[in-house]
């Protein structure tokens, strides 16, 4: 589990194509500190696993579904990508609940910069709209944020210096992909009550 808080601002250094995959060697000092083969490290709000580690990088293997259901299949040699590893237990959760677990993507479409902030428009799959509300939390690209505006087909986000100088909605442009996680909990209380729903009318 993750908290969506970036530790690091890391780097794509390699991009192996495999016959049903691909193997990503990534750079992030932070990250890597400690760590072993079988490890999460979270690469743009997704959840992989740690197969090498040498120095300040670490290699992880991203099969077909992943590539097709999240942003990463655009990555090449010298992106930038938002890299967290999982909350360990007694800590503070800085975020909100984060399981690297990517259910859509969306496309930035439009950017307003203001002199303490800027606001972030972003597209919205129709099948995640339900899920996305006024003031609730969104992972966007790893990154937990508070939703500014709900509309039908999009929301904004408000950012702060601190989150365009050290993640990679700082550098991204209209037109750029983003992995989108929505808040767990949501879908839980959404298949609860169509579960009490079903079982009244038996």
């Amino acid at each position: 589990m993750f908290t969506g808080i970036v530790e690091e601002l890391g780097e794509v250094t390699a991009v192996e194509t495999l016959d049903d995959a691909c193997r990503f060697r990534l750079r992030g000092p932070v990250v890597t500190e400690g760590a072993k083969h079988g490890d999460s490290i979270a690469v743009n709000g997704v959840c992989l696993t740690v197969v090498d580690h040498e120095g300040d990088e670490f290699t992880a293997d991203v099969m077909a579904e992943t590539l097709n259901r999240s942003s990463l299949g655009a990555l090449t040699a010298g992106s930038r990508v938002n890299l967290e590893r999982p909350m360990a237990v007694g800590e503070r959760l800085g975020g909100h609940i984060v399981q690297g677990h990517v259910d859509g993507t969306g496309e930035i479409l439009e950017r307003k910069p203001s002199q303490n902030w800027e606001i972030v428009k972003i597209s919205l799959p129709a099948d995640l709209t339900r899920y996305v509300v006024e003031k609730g939390s969104i992972t966007v690209d790893g990154i937990s944020l508070t939703v500014v505006d709900a509309g039908p087909d999009h929301f904004t986000v408000s950012l702060i210096p601190t989150t365009l100088d050290l993640t990679t909605l700082g550098h991204k442009q209209p037109g750029d992909p983003v992995n989108l996680e929505v808040d767990v909990i949501a879908k839980y209380v959404e298949r609860m009550l169509g579960d009490r729903a079903q079982g009244a009318t038996r």
